[in-house]
């Protein structure tokens, strides 16, 4: 086999499991929640990443295919904190390196190459840390030309909110200090190239930047932007902290909804993972990475966000990061990690628009998500977050055929070993109900006809 090939690993067997417990599921058709945006899915990368010839470039084919199994379309975003240390030189050598990346004509070129094979958009974050409004025309309008229709929005640099703990700008930089420079930058960038669509304010943890940018800009931009990161890694990021409940993400949720109602634009989280600094090894890149991703663009997708980009390859701080959803060991070799199983598992069952479920809210472990692709189908998709087995019961409402594929690991901490299957055998539906046995620590996604 080439070995810049990957495999993903085999079928999942449909078998009986012993359940621990039972739980009662309700589809809920006639409570629609939305559409899943088809363009929902995205990986995100630092700057530094396109600095390196041969990453992002339609001639990479097994790249190319990986992510084009993820979905045939998705949004790139480009940026993170090395984007604010940045520099275009349109001739010169790129770089590759934390706080001192040089991109050229040449590695836009193969981005834009990269795009067009890929079907997905990009998103590209300007620096306004280091840089002057000079120089993010010029480089705006590289990334333009090489990324044509594919340019969905640029962003005026990589969470403003901390540039005052970053150094770039005075410790007490406000939202009003950012807007001004903003819209300057904005004023400027537009005069040299008229119609450019912008997004923001891409802040990392002060979310009132969110609403306060839609009441100031929503009726000039494309798209809301924030971050997420379950918290900063440390030896209290376990497994245990990642597969429970982040008390601060549904108020943020509810927050982000309610400013992206207020001025009718779109809201996505354009740079995501479990932990920043690039993820807790042994944690971030087991079974529990994609049991959690899974989970977690659900929830989004629930709460009407329009998208999200799962941070991934190269970091700030100049290695590839443990949460990596495709893996990279710098020698032009890449495979599927962890989170690549939760994507996949996500990208076949988030179709279409998602439906009510009622079901224990005394069991956070376990949850169900539906979805209806089309009249005829429906898309069960049931994770188990906890050790016990469960069986879920459920009424669907829906009539057909159903069948069933797994995401599994030999264990929760397990880097390898993970599938996600085709379907594997066939589940009985009399009078719309069926029962489904998930093994701990899995997710199931069953598909109605």
């Amino acid at each position: 086999m080439n070995r810049r090939q990957f495999v993903l690993s085999g079928i999942a067997a449909a078998s009986a499991f012993a359940a621990d417990r039972t739980i009662s599921v309700t589809v809920q058709p006639d409570r629609p929640i939305g559409p899943v945006a088809s363009d929902f899915l995205g990986l995100g990368y630092e700057i530094s990443s396109v600095a390196r010839p041969g990453l992002l470039d339609r001639d990479n084919r097994v790249y190319v295919e990986m992510v084009r199994k993820l979905s045939p379309r998705g949004v790139i975003r480009i940026g993170g904190n090395t984007s604010d240390y940045s520099h275009y030189s349109p001739s010169g050598q790129p770089v590759s390196s934390p706080k001192g990346t040089i991109v050229n004509d040449a590695v836009l070129n193969d981005l834009g190459g990269f795009l067009d094979a890929t079907g997905w958009k990009l998103i590209w974050g300007l620096n306004l840390g280091t840089a002057s409004a000079a120089e993010a025309i010029a480089e705006a309008t590289a990334v333009q030309r090489a990324a044509g229709k594919n340019l969905l929005a640029l962003e005026i640099g990589n969470e403003p909110d901390l540039f005052g703990r970053a150094k770039h700008r005075p410790p007490d930089y406000s939202y009003s200090d950012w807007l001004a420079e903003y819209r300057r930058y904005k004023k400027k960038l537009r005069a040299a190239l008229p119609g450019i669509p912008f997004a923001g304010p891409d802040a990392a943890a002060n979310n009132d930047w969110v609403t306060r940018f839609a009441a100031d800009e929503g009726k000039d931009a494309v798209l809301l932007t924030h971050h997420y990161y379950r918290e900063g890694q440390n030896p209290s990021s376990t497994i245990e902290k990642l597969l429970g409940v982040d008390p601060k993400l549904q108020p943020e949720l509810d927050q982000f909804r309610d400013a992206s109602r207020s001025c009718g634009l779109p809201y996505r989280i354009c740079e995501v993972n479990s932990f920043s600094g690039g993820g807790r090894p042994g944690v971030s890149d087991t079974m529990a990475g994609a049991l959690w991703a899974l989970d977690y663009m659900f929830t989004l997708a629930a709460n009407g966000c329009s998208g999200v980009n799962m941070e991934t390859g190269v970091n700030q701080l100049g290695f590839i990061s443990s949460y990596s959803p495709i893996g990279d060991d710098e020698q032009g070799h890449y495979s599927a990690r962890a989170e690549y199983f939760g994507m996949l598992a996500f990208a076949r069952a988030a179709r279409g628009r998602m439906l009510g479920v009622q079901m224990d809210p005394d069991s956070p472990e376990l949850k169900a998500y539906a979805t209806q692709p089309e009249a005829k189908t429906l898309l069960l998709t049931l994770i188990n977050k906890g050790p016990a087995a469960a069986s879920f019961s459920i009424d669907t409402h829906h009539g057909g055929r159903a069948s069933l594929r797994r995401l599994t690991a030999p264990s929760v901490d397990a880097k390898s070993g993970l599938t996600f299957g085709q379907p594997a055998g066939r589940l009985p539906v009399q009078k719309g109900r069926l029962a489904v046995e998930v093994p701990g620590y899995s997710a199931a996604v069953v598909e109605i006809r």
